[in-house]
């Protein structure tokens, strides 16, 4: 992408993956995103193995959830502790446009990274934080990860469990994070519209806790309105409309039908799937007669569904103008004809020149792709981006000298 953001510099001091999240989204859009890392141990997120996947054991030499949250960014160890780690922090931050940080406010009131001491190195800076619970109220200290601030307390594991199941709803890796990670670099590039417009920078705040609401904000004004913990659903296997519901084909894959308008659809769709006798059957037209009888017409779509595989069916429904989709591993995302072809995977190459792909930010301009980009190693740009910061290479020695840089 050339860039929508070039020539706009961000400061990140964030670690995990939901507010690094949207350094990557902006990076992505252009910005160069430094991400400043501890020189005892860069981001904690580093060699973190979930689902038992190592990255020794990757088809590529590829740390696949820093490259998720960190793509593109260029990474700086400072000793924001040492008196020199500090100067050079400082002198990072007046040339910056945005700071980036998901720290608590204790810990950046300690390390003197709050509002007003940045605020004081650079008047002029937009400042984003990201939060597990919001920057007000009396849990505003505590910490939050997507499991708990998105899923748990936000009501989506609640509202995404099957009556009757006998464990919630478990999300996967980054959930919530990454969302929430575009909706604060969203909310960023607004900020610096606003400071293009008037001249002010503004606090940029987003929360796990608030992006969930977002999602499931059908949800929670339903509550309201209907006196209702949760939207209504139907039984497993049911819907209240036969056609917005999932069926099992013969070879244990499933379809996604989402007629929402079922007597623009049902006719010409069932003589697709080799029901033309349902196509007229007053049990099921007009659509009231449908949804009074849903029990019945799930049962004979379930039937029909179960009579052919999956490749049977993606013929027969490749020209019904109904929306529907089959249920894709990500294995098969991976190889998905549109997302191949609107660039949504960015292809990279490790160190040995190895491919590999990334997810790109979904936002796209003028119909270009990102530009590739891998995560930083740990503390890999330090002397660059000093340098360029006008730090000088005696500077730079004796500051490694005394252990404030990597």
């Amino acid at each position: 992408m050339k860039g929508i953001l070039n020539g706009i510099k961000v400061v990140e001091l964030a670690s995990w993956t939901f507010v690094p999240a949207a350094g990557a989204v902006l990076a992505d859009w252009g910005a160069d995103v430094v991400k400043i890392e501890d020189t005892r141990g860069g981001d904690p997120a580093r060699g973190l193995v979930v689902g038992g996947l190592k990255r020794e054991n990757a088809s590529a030499d590829a740390d696949y959830m820093m490259e998720i949250g960190n793509r593109g960014k260029r990474s700086v160890g400072l000793d924001l502790k040492s008196e020199k780690g500090r100067e050079l922090f400082g002198r990072l931050i007046a040339s910056a446009d945005v700071f980036l940080t998901n720290w608590l406010p204790g810990p950046r009131s300690r390390a003197k990274v709050d509002v007003e001491d940045i605020r004081a190195m650079n008047p002029n800076i937009i400042y984003a934080r990201g939060s597990g619970q919001g920057p007000r109220g009396a849990e505003k200290d505590r910490g939050g990860f997507d499991a708990a601030s998105f899923s748990a307390r936000g009501g989506v594991a609640y509202a995404l469990t099957p009556p009757g199941a006998s464990i919630p709803f478990s999300q996967g890796p980054a959930f919530g994070d990454l969302p929430g990670g575009m909706t604060l670099a969203g909310g960023v590039a607004a900020a610096l519209f606003r400071r293009e417009r008037t001249g002010e920078p503004s606090v940029v705040d987003v929360s796990l806790l608030a992006q969930a609401m977002w999602t499931m904000a059908p949800d929670i004004i339903a509550a309201e309105l209907f006196d209702v913990d949760r939207i209504p659903v139907m039984p497993d296997g049911m819907s209240l409309n036969p056609v917005t519901a999932k069926y099992r084909t013969r070879d244990d894959r499933w379809i996604q039908l989402v007629f929402l308008q079922p007597d623009r659809f049902w006719r010409d769709f069932c003589v697709r799937i080799g029901r033309a006798d349902l196509a007229t059957d007053e049990r099921f037209v007009p659509s009231q007669n449908l949804i009074r009888n849903n029990a019945e017409a799930t049962a004979l779509l379930q039937e029909t569904f179960a009579s052919q595989d999956l490749e049977h069916w993606k013929k027969a429904l490749a020209d019904e103008p109904g929306v529907w989709s089959v249920l894709a591993s990500p294995q098969e995302v991976l190889s998905d004809p549109q997302a191949l072809a609107n660039d949504y995977l960015v292809p990279n190459k490790d160190a040995a020149g190895q491919d590999y792909h990334v997810v790109a930010a979904p936002v796209q301009f003028d119909e270009q792709a990102p530009s590739p980009g891998r995560a930083p190693e740990w503390g890999e740009h330090t002397e660059t981006v000093l340098i360029e910061a006008g730090v000088t290479w005696e500077e730079i020695a004796e500051a490694k000298e005394a252990g404030a840089i990597l």
